[in-house]
This record gives C-alpha cells, structure tokens and sequence, in this order.
C-alpha cells in the first residue's frame, strides 16, 4: 500500500493456481479451488510426508504404479530452495516399489543441515536423471525447537507503536493486548562501529554472520519494554535497502537489482550466499526473541508486507504471478522452518492487503490470486501452520464511513473488488474451504494486522468506524488480532486526506482515542452508543446480524 509509511528503529529507530476445476459451497458462498497431486500433474511418485524424528528425517513416499528405471532404485535428493531437479545431494536411496520409507540426518546447524532444504525423487532412466516427484520440504521443523515459549495470546486489540511518543505506556493507557512493529534487516545487519554495543556474531550452518549490536540491542529494549506491558508482539520482516552495505547487499533478489525504489524487496533465495543468510537470519531471531534468552518475545512473524502489492512492498521485476509467489514461498519456508526450529510456538504468517478482485495498481497482484496460489504451493510442497495477514482497509483508503461502503468496491461473495471489515465474513468462509486448513485440520489463524480510519473528513466518522471494525472483528472467533494503523498522524500520509492516527501530529488525543481505549474496557457500552448515534443506526445490530449498507456515491447518503 504505497500510502503508508514504515517505520524503522534507527533513524526513527529503527500457477495462478493451476486451472481451477471445482466449486465448492462455504457458508452459502461459492468457491472456486482446486488440489492437484504429483500424479495428476504427470509425477507418478508422491512424498507424502517429510517429518523430523528424533535427530534424523524421515520421508514416506508412495506410487499407485512404479516408474521404470535402469537399476531400479528411488533416489531422494535435497535441493537448496535455489536449486531445480537433480542438482542438490542424494540423501538417501532405496528400492523402486509402491511405497518407501526414507531416513536420513537433519545435520542440524552444519554446512550440510536439510532443515530447510527440499527433497524429491529422481530415477535413472536410459542414463538420464528424471524428477518422477513434486518437491516436498520438511513440515515439522518445532520438533527440534531449542524452546517452546509460552504465547501472550490474551486479547485481539492492538495498534502500531509510534516510538516518536513521548508517553512510551500510552499503549498500556489504550487497555492494548498486542502491538505490531517493522523489523527492518537493512539495518540490523551488519557491523557496529559503538564500543558500548559491539557487534554481535552468530555462526550458524558453519558461516558467521554479522549484526549491529546498536540497533538490535535497540530492538531487545523495545520488545522487552511491550513485553512488560503485558504485550503481545507481532514483527514484519522488512527487506529494505537503506543501509547498501555490504553486509545486506545478498538480501536482495537478483531479480530486484534494477533500481526501483521500493521499502520492500522480494528475499535473495536465487543464490546461495543470501539463501544461506536467510537461514541464519531466520535462527537468529527465532533464537533471540523466542522470550528464553532475556532479549524479548516476539510470538508473530509477518513475512514481509503486503507481499501481493508487487511495486509497492516486495519487489520482484517479474510480472508474472506464478513467478513471484514461488519465490516467496521459498523465503516464506527458510523463516518458518529457520524461526520454528528455535522458538516452536511462534506464529509466521503471509501478508496481503485487501485488493481482493480489484487491483489500483497495475503492477501489483490481485490478493486472492496471490494467496490461492500461495496456498497452491504450500498444498504440494506440504502443508504448514502457516497464518495469513490480512489488511482489510476501506476502499478508497480516505473513505471514513467503514460501516456504509461504496456499493462498487464491496459486496458479500468472492467476486467482491476489495474485502474490507464490512465483508471480512468472505475471507473467513473462504479460508474454512477444506484446502485452506491447517494441517490439524482447524481454521488457520487470522490476523487483521493493519487497518486504519482517518479523520480527514471528520474526527466522528473515524472513531464510529475504528469500533464499528473492532467489534466486528471481535465478533470472530477465527480473527487473533486486529492492529491498527497507527497511533499519531503522519504529515505525508495527511497530504492523501489519510490522518489515520489516534493522536494529531502534536500528540494530543483525537476523540478516536477514548473510543479505542474503552472497547474491551469496562465502560465500553457508553462508547458504543456514541458510536451508533453518529451512524443512526444501532452498531451492535449491524454487526451482530452482518448487515451489509452500501452507498452509491461519495456521500453518506448517495
């Protein structure tokens, strides 16, 4: 979303989804999905599973009918996510039949770790190596997590911290449970030039990394301080390249170096060497802010931000979708695999913004393309506890009724052009699909993690829309978080008519703020009742019976 801003800690201190073939029916809305196998696709052989046991991996696979070869033997090979068919190393091998059982070593943290690695079956065929399996990667990585925090999920209401504020417990004062912030890599690796903070190395797969020991310790202060707020804490992984050191310089794709300027590149998992920097990356905040090391919890990850909006936050220079996605679910499965392997109850999600069927840049990817074909991988590569983030904004963005929308951006089924907090019951029925649940078979976890109302056109409006849309997100049981964006105005947003913080630019508060401060709070009954004087209209009713009001032009009453 090119209107925000992101903050950083120094400085501010910082496939399209193969062809779909079925309709299915969900809460009365139609779908349309599809689930292909390696055998459907032409693989006659299928991994059906790859799990860590004990200190070894353990890869089932399975064949309706064997596939010819010259010596009769299955080899498993394991690709780095850079890698394609048989060019990584043979793990293991065994005997051609209908089904097998391979175990091999982890080689947790060593040069030869398979943690994050891929692995698929190769025969030989008339001297030649052929894939005859889709790849499958390792879907258990917290079996070996060095912790298992316990999480502070304890409430839904949350805001993006603005460190600039004087009154660092105001989040406390608001009656918060969560608050989300960016964690910028640019300038978390990297050396350190201030004795009093040295730098920090971290040897991991047998290479030693650099981090700035100024600016993590930064951030050690700043998780440790909400933590003791009693705070949850969600952290997007940004992938900037402010710094241009030498240090972040193999973060970037390769296919991001052509000078567009974005806060957000697509990871570097095309070559080894920033491949190999994600994993430790990965390990490294898992490990440091897994809440066991007295640096700090951080029990959400977000991957990136709004990964769909292409030009915007995760620059990819393809414009092809099957292009992009595959190379962010092979950066999404190194930081889960790589973050879960230390802390075990950490959640890592996706990031899409709310252009659901409707993009207003062309290049960008429409969030429901982007995300059935997100899903498409995870299904054929094996499935995840991924979660998704999910930024239900109004549409335009300076729209301040988010009860009443424009009756051309929302509407209650799948074809909707955006899904805001009016029609957010879409995406909750559409991730209830069976081919979207979690491996245990549950809804996956929901997070709202970004979502903002301006009081441009009037400070009433804001504050009946901020508890319209936190009511109705309350009224979910499969939504864990709804953060918004943000706490203090910011001057350039302002120039697009999006005042979209609690406070002004002065840091006083605007009504929005005793508004937010009382939902969930004892006295939040008096604030809903102002709220539904400023609709006309009963707000527990609208939210309560799912009550879609549309307007047919800019004005509340078109």
């Amino acid at each position: 979303m090119n209107k925000k801003s992101r903050n950083t800690i120094i400085g501010s201190i910082v496939v399209a989804m193969l062809a779909v073939i079925a309709a299915v029916v969900v809460s009365g809305i139609s779908f349309w999905n599809s689930s292909v196998d390696s055998e459907a696709a032409g693989r006659p052989v299928k991994i059906d599973s790859v799990t860590i046991v004990g200190s070894d991996v353990v890869a089932q696979i399975s064949c309706s009918s064997i596939p010819s070869s010259d010596d009769g033997v299955f080899y498993l090979y394991g690709d780095e996510v850079y890698e394609d068919g048989a060019t990584g190393k043979v793990v293991a091998t065994t005997k051609t039949a209908k089904s097998a059982t391979l175990t091999f070593p982890l080689n947790l943290n060593s040069e030869d770790s398979n943690l994050s690695r891929k692995f698929l079956v190769v025969v030989k065929q008339g001297g030649n190596l052929v894939q005859v399996s889709d790849e499958h990667y390792i879907t258990n990585p917290e079996a070996v997590a060095a912790y298992t925090s316990v999480r502070n999920d304890h409430g839904i209401k949350g805001l993006l911290a603005d460190l600039e504020m004087e009154d660092a417990y105001e989040l406390s004062e608001l009656g918060l449970q969560q608050v989300i912030y960016n964690f910028d890599l640019g300038t978390v690796c990297g050396l350190t030039d201030d004795p009093a903070y040295p730098t920090i190395e971290y040897t991991y797969d047998g290479t030693t990394y650099y981090f700035n020991g100024h600016t993590v310790t930064s951030y050690d202060t700043l998780i440790s301080q909400w933590n003791n707020m009693g705070l949850q804490v969600t952290m997007v992984i940004l992938n900037s390249d402010d710094v241009q050191s030498p240090y972040t310089a193999d973060l970037m794709h390769p296919d991001s170096r052509d000078g567009h300027e974005c806060p957000g590149y697509a990871f570097n998992t095309a070559e080894e060497g920033g491949t190999k920097h994600l994993k430790a990356i990965a390990a490294f905040l898992g490990e440091r802010y897994s809440g066991m090391t007295g640096h700090g919890q951080v029990d959400n990850w977000c991957i990136g931000n709004e990964v769909n909006a292409r030009t915007e936050w995760y620059y990819l220079q393809s414009d092809d979708l099957d292009t992009n996605v595959n190379a962010y679910v092979k950066a999404f499965r190194i930081f889960y695999n790589g973050i879960k392997s230390m802390n075990g109850s950490a959640n890592i999600y996706n990031s899409i913004d709310q252009e659901w069927n409707r993009k207003s840049n062309p290049g960008c990817f429409l969030s429901k393309a982007y995300l059935d074909t997100f899903n498409y991988y995870m299904n054929r590569e094996g499935n995840i506890n991924w979660g998704l983030s999910f930024h239900p904004y109004n549409s335009p963005l300076f729209d301040p009724y988010a009860w009443k929308g424009q009756s051309q951006y929302v509407s209650r089924n799948i074809k909707t052009p955006y899904i805001t907090m009016q029609n957010i019951d879409v995406l909750i029925d559409y991730m209830h699909q069976a081919d979207f649940l979690a491996p245990d078979g549950s809804v996956r976890s929901i997070s709202l993690a970004e979502q903002g109302y301006t009081s441009s056109f009037g400070e009433d409006y804001q504050s009946a829309s901020l508890v319209y849309s936190y009511l109705m997100a309350a009224s979910y049981p499969d939504i864990d978080a709804f953060l918004l964006f943000r706490q203090t105005d910011n001057a350039h947003e302002m120039e697009s008519n999006l005042a979209l913080g609690l406070n002004n630019l002065d840091g006083t508060h605007k009504p929005a703020y005793y508004f937010y401060q009382a939902m969930g709070a004892a006295n939040q009954q008096e604030y809903i009742d102002k709220a539904s004087n400023i609709i006309g209209m009963d707000v527990q009713y609208l939210v309560d019976n799912r009550i879609l009001l549309t307007r047919s032009g800019w004005s509340l009453n078109d």
